[in-house]
């Protein structure tokens, strides 16, 4: 299955591995630094979808007095909710799946980057190259032991929980069976980064540290917006149609 995977995902191998390499050989980076630098540069490119996303997070804000109203009035008609939070969406202009879109995008290049790290071509140019180190990180394409192992696992739960948690906090619709899973979800991912490249920890801890510093700008530059009062919400909700008129028997 990883053979069919690479094939697939073998243009953005491709990209990662120029970008890489040019921050390495032409600018001078580590290859640790070089990583980071790669992961910045794809979050930057990824950075007008991650606004789309931000942006339909702050509406679903401002529609969640809503909700929670359709939510408590449909309480024992599951079906009939969701038709209704459907149209207050439509309505709204709201697209709650447009804020998971810059997390799904991340995912390939997850795997990309460890497609690349345990590719030979890539390896045999490290090692033909080998660095001093990178911090604590004393090689991008082993498993990490000892300290440099403890060290990675700590930053990489820390910094996932804190983007984890600012994420939940911007969401105000998610529901606790979503947050705890958000929550658990490092936890999982241990075992693997345990076993793969320090470079893909590295990747990963670089991804959350951006996600922080932008989430941070956004809390300044988007503020979130005001809640609805009850008449603002009351004049917001659609007039109810108009009652059938009756037939009259002949």
């Amino acid at each position: 299955m990883i053979l069919p995977l690479a094939n697939i995902l073998q243009p953005l191998i491709n990209l990662a591995d120029a970008i890489v390499k040019f921050c390495h050989n032409d600018i001078g980076f580590s290859w640790g630094m070089s990583i980071i630098a790669m992961t910045f540069i794809v979050r930057l490119a990824l950075l007008p979808l991650s606004l789309r996303g931000i942006r339909s997070m702050r509406r679903m804000q401002v529609v969640a007095p809503q909700l929670q109203e359709l939510k408590e009035k449909y309480k024992d008609d599951p079906q009939r909710f969701q038709r209704e939070t459907m149209e207050v969406y439509k309505r709204e202009g709201v697209n709650p799946f447009s804020s998971c879109l810059p997390f799904i995008l991340q995912i390939p290049f997850f795997f990309a980057i460890y497609q690349l790290l345990r590719g030979d071509a890539f390896q045999a140019e490290v090692m033909a190259n080998p660095p001093p180190g990178f911090l604590f990180v004393k090689s991008v394409i082993d498993t990490p032991h000892g300290a440099e192992l403890i060290v990675l696992i700590i930053l990489f739960v820390t910094t996932t929980a804190a983007s984890v948690l600012l994420t939940t906090a911007m969401s105000p619709t998610a529901n606790p069976s979503q947050r705890y899973i958000m929550m658990v979800f490092p936890l999982i991912v241990v075992p693997f980064i345990v076993k793969a490249p320090a470079g893909l920890a590295v990747y990963w801890i670089a991804t959350n540290i951006f996600s922080l510093g932008q989430q941070w700008v956004v809390q300044r530059l988007i503020p979130a917006p005001a809640a609805p009062t009850p008449d603002q919400v009351k004049a917001a909700k659609p007039p109810p149609p108009p009652p059938r008129k009756k037939k009259r028997r002949r």
